[in-house]
């Protein structure tokens, strides 16, 4: 696919996009940042990676956008689920929840496709995160920009803006499951 004009970006926090988002945005795409993240607990870190996302957004002059804060949907989402590991069905589960939902909010809004970083972290399978994404694009008619947001320097220069921001680096994806298997 070629590179869009107009991107949305689901992103799960400000550490996994600060590199993405300074690439697309010195490529010219115009980007917004999505922050749908039902999954994350407590709500106090919900609303610490919020915060830090919009911050990112302002430094790099990115748009921001956020749905709400849904836990009981994602908890219902993934029943069933709860002591799969990571990597299990339980996150292939919450991706494409996630991910569906950012693709509607990017056909309701007019964006030519849209991506994600929930695959930058090397605790996540990327390919689960593509494999969502092509169902939610298929059942959303909304193309997926399908990219390893690891590669050409990206991960080098992620770590290299997470200093320099100083961005806060959480220890656990989020949700509840995760935060006691550090």
């Amino acid at each position: 696919m070629q590179m869009p004009t107009k991107l949305l970006v689901l992103s799960c926090c400000a550490p996994c996009s600060c590199a993405v988002l300074k690439k697309l945005s010195q490529d010219g795409v115009g980007v917004t940042v999505l922050f749908y993240n039902p999954n994350i607990y407590p709500y106090a870190e919900y609303k610490k990676r919020r915060e830090e996302q919009k911050r990112l957004c302002s430094l790099l002059g990115v748009q921001f956008a956020e749905l709400p804060y849904e836990p009981e949907v994602w908890d219902r989402c993934i029943r069933g689920l709860e002591n799969e590991p990571e990597r299990g069905q339980r996150c292939s589960a919450c991706f494409f929840m996630r991910l569906k939902r950012a693709a509607e909010y990017a056909k309701e809004h007019q964006f030519d496709a849209f991506a994600s970083v929930l695959g930058v972290s090397r605790y996540k399978d990327l390919n689960q995160v593509h494999d969502a994404a092509r169902l939610a694009w298929i059942q959303t008619g909304k193309p997926y920009f399908a990219v390893n947001w690891r590669k050409g320097g990206l991960e080098e220069l992620r770590c290299a803006l997470i200093k320099e921001f100083n961005l806060y680096l959480q220890s656990y994806c989020g949700c509840k499951y995760s935060i006691y298997k550090k």
